[in-house]
């Protein structure tokens, strides 16, 4: 921050936003994801898992980023910045509309289906295992780049996550894993995307100074 106002030049992460291959992995992120939420909210609405209708969402809203960026890809830094500041506001209101809806599913009760919760987990987990290697190397670019790898790092994890739940319901024969990683996924965004605002404001002040 102290030296982007003192040198007063655009942060290298500039130029490789307008990297062409950025511009053509964000055009397989964002294909990939629209698969994947399509997949994921057949399957968690016919397994009853909440854990695997959050993702579905993450899913959606990602390949919505994704869109965003590559519309403010080639603009400045202030474009790319207020793209960040939506995405954080969408990642925000993601955890709080996954959070909501754990609580409604745990006054309702009942029992999702394991098997299916495991195997599309593990499907969507490939999916964005492949996404975050190809995006690995600009994790640490602007706030508009970084909440690019925000959002895939968040998937692969909450991929994660859904695997475990699928095999605590198998072994508990309860929907409390799948409730409980339904929340953890709403807390990781909602800090995920608190982190993406702050970095966008910082920015959005420093193309002012």
């Amino acid at each position: 921050m102290s030296a982007h106002c003192c040198n007063h030049e655009p942060p290298a992460s500039a130029v490789g936003a307008n990297n062409p291959r950025y511009r053509r992995i964000l055009w397989v992120a964002l294909v990939v994801n629209l698969l994947m939420f399509g997949v994921e909210i057949g399957a968690g609405l016919s397994s009853g898992s909440t854990s695997l209708l959050a993702d579905a969402i993450d899913f959606f809203g990602d390949a919505a980023n994704y869109a965003v960026t590559l519309t403010v890809l080639s603009m400045g830094l202030v474009w790319r910045a207020r793209a960040a500041l939506l995405k954080a506001a969408s990642m925000l209101a993601f955890g709080v509309f996954v959070g909501a809806r754990t609580l409604w599913m745990l006054s309702q009760g009942g029992t999702p289906e394991a098997l299916t919760m495991g195997a599309i987990g593990l499907l969507a987990l490939l999916a964005n295992l492949g996404v975050a290697a190809l995006l690995y190397a600009w994790r640490d670019g602007d706030a508009n780049m970084r909440s690019v790898w925000l959002c895939t790092r968040n998937d692969a994890l909450g991929n994660m996550a859904v695997m475990v739940a699928a095999l605590g319901v198998f072994g508990t024969g309860t929907a409390w894993p799948d409730l409980a990683v339904a929340a953890i996924m709403a807390g990781l965004a909602i800090t995920s995307g608190w982190a993406v605002l702050q970095q966008a404001r910082r920015e959005l002040r420093w193309d002012g100074a």
